[in-house]
């Protein structure tokens, strides 16, 4: 590992090479449906895996300034790849450049990160205040992906694992001074124990409005709602004043295939198989 964080030669046609497969690899794994809501995916759209990206070119650079340039350059490359290879595949075409401002921000400020990150390399004790920060980015992907692990497991479990993973190792490789080493490690470990538990003690709840009364749906308060599994979440019938109507509101807990049941005083019911997503669902009548 000492070897991969220290011991590689990364010349400026390697650093860009790193870049374009990088880009590259991002964009595919953008453009293919059968990846999105999965851990591979994630790589498109937050920190984690370009925090070890750059941590990797800042330990293998030969100064602050070296460190500051290739960071800068490796994600002005790799940034406007991604977006540029998805042109043709995305219903927004150019438009999908509109996505690459913020990202562009970040990539003015890998200078300042890569000058300060070079830092790390100096094995003294203040290093774990370089550390930290990065720890507690990488803290925010954790929490997340575990809430959406919970919610779509086993969906997220590589991603989760990859953040804790990276959490530990990032003191134990990239810190030499002991204590300083055992300390950042225990904020780590005191982040992932925080933020699991408090994921778990406050799972994540997708509230959504299942059906409208209307022309296609019939119903009122009059009318009795369940699920058939309960596991999946919990419906109730509603009065929305802004629109005047009655309406279906769930809070569902978990994704999965259920039936929704729609009972009305007479005892007559209509079922209607639902399918459900982290931020998204399918309803239709049998």
């Amino acid at each position: 590992m000492k070897k991969i964080f220290g011991g590689i030669n990364l010349t400026w046609p390697k650093l860009i090479i790193f870049a374009i497969l990088a880009g590259v690899y991002t964009a595919v794994m953008a453009i293919i449906p059968q990846l999105h809501y999965t851990s591979f995916n994630t790589i498109t759209v937050s920190f984690e895996v370009w925090v070890l990206f750059g941590i990797f070119i800042i330990m293998n650079s030969k100064s602050c300034i070296d460190s500051a340039l290739k960071c800068f350059v490796f994600f002005l490359i790799s940034q406007p790849l991604v977006y540029l290879i998805q042109v043709p595949f995305s219903r927004l075409g150019w438009g999908l450049f509109g996505y690459y401002k913020t990202w562009f921000i970040w990539t003015v400020l890998c200078v300042p990160m890569g000058f300060i990150g070079y830092f790390l390399k100096k094995n003294k004790w203040w290093g774990m205040f370089i550390l930290i920060p990065i720890l507690i980015l990488v803290g925010f992907s954790y929490s997340l992906y575990l809430s959406y692990f919970i919610f779509s497991r086993p969906k997220y479990i590589l991603i989760v694992l990859f953040c804790a993973g990276t959490m530990i190792m990032y003191p134990l490789v990239l810190l030499g001074d002991k204590i300083a080493k055992y300390i950042t490690l225990a904020v780590s470990i005191m982040l992932i124990a925080g933020l699991t538990v408090y994921n778990i003690m406050k799972p994540p709840v997708y509230s959504t409005d299942l059906l409208i009364n209307g022309d296609k749906y019939h119903f009122d308060d009059t009318y009795l709602v369940s699920l058939e599994d309960s596991k999946y979440g919990d419906v109730k019938i509603v009065y929305e004043n802004a629109i005047e109507e009655f309406m279906v509101h769930a809070d569902l807990k978990r994704e999965g295939s259920t039936v929704l049941i729609l009972e009305s005083p007479s005892g007559e019911k209509t079922e209607y198989d639902v399918k459900i997503k982290r931020d998204t669902y399918d309803i239709k009548k049998r």
